[in-house]
């Protein structure tokens, strides 16, 4: 009997795995108010705030430096936001893909201490692998997700990314690992298959149907 091929799916944190969207607006505007002297809310972001990079949106803000403002503020900011929570249905549909013998990855733009009180205990047993900015380029380069890859010892061919972003589309179509839209998170479905996703996922229980690429 032929063993079966292993393979891998690889999942963005917010907005896919975890509801972060509050949280980090709440952070945008702290780094904002900490690096320009002005007090901003939350509610005074562009709409599109969450759909772009931290630095472009921190620029637009007025923030004369975004990178050394985000260097020196962001992860300070963000651990005194209320803490984000899971998707209902997350932890038991990841725990089916380990049944059909899925290895599972996390591939986020966040900064590593971020992550880390991101990820709730409950995906410990379940998350083998997390690749931050620190570990690779964000998305949509391809770094990230080669990187996680690698540390799973999965070729690209056998893996999935399921993201919300036309960004984390981008880059698993660049890497060649088969792209699926996570349709509860922060952008349209349209925008998703505009950028390249191959197939849509209604919401967090359907992760449990996804398998092995052909």
């Amino acid at each position: 009997m032929s063993r079966a091929l292993p393979w891998a799916v690889l999942l963005d944190l917010d907005g896919c795995l975890i509801d972060s969207a509050a949280a980090t607006r709440t952070t945008l505007a702290a780094v904002a108010s900490c690096a320009t002297g002005r007090r901003l809310q939350a509610d005074a972001l562009p709409d599109d705030a969450l759909h772009r990079p931290r630095t472009t949106v921190l620029a637009e803000l007025g923030v004369r430096d975004p990178e050394e403002a985000v260097a020196r503020w962001w992860e300070g900011a963000w651990a005194g936001t209320s803490p984000a929570a899971l998707f209902p249905g997350i932890p038991a549909a990841l725990a089916r893909l380990r049944e059909a013998g899925a290895r599972l990855g996390i591939v986020t733009a966040q900064d590593r201490l971020p992550a880390r009180l991101m990820i709730p205990p409950a995906l410990d047993p379940l998350i083998e692998t997390a690749v931050t900015r620190q570990d690779a380029p964000a998305k949509p380069r391809p770094d990230g997700l080669h990187t996680a890859l690698a540390r799973l010892g999965i070729a690209p061919t056998r893996a999935i990314m399921v993201g919300d972003s036309p960004r984390d589309m981008t880059a698993a179509r660049t890497a060649g690992v088969q792209a699926a839209a996570a349709a509860w998170g922060w952008s349209t479905t349209a925008a998703l298959q505009e950028a390249g996703a191959q197939q849509v996922l209604p919401d967090p229980d359907s992760l449990a149907t996804l398998t092995p690429p052909e």
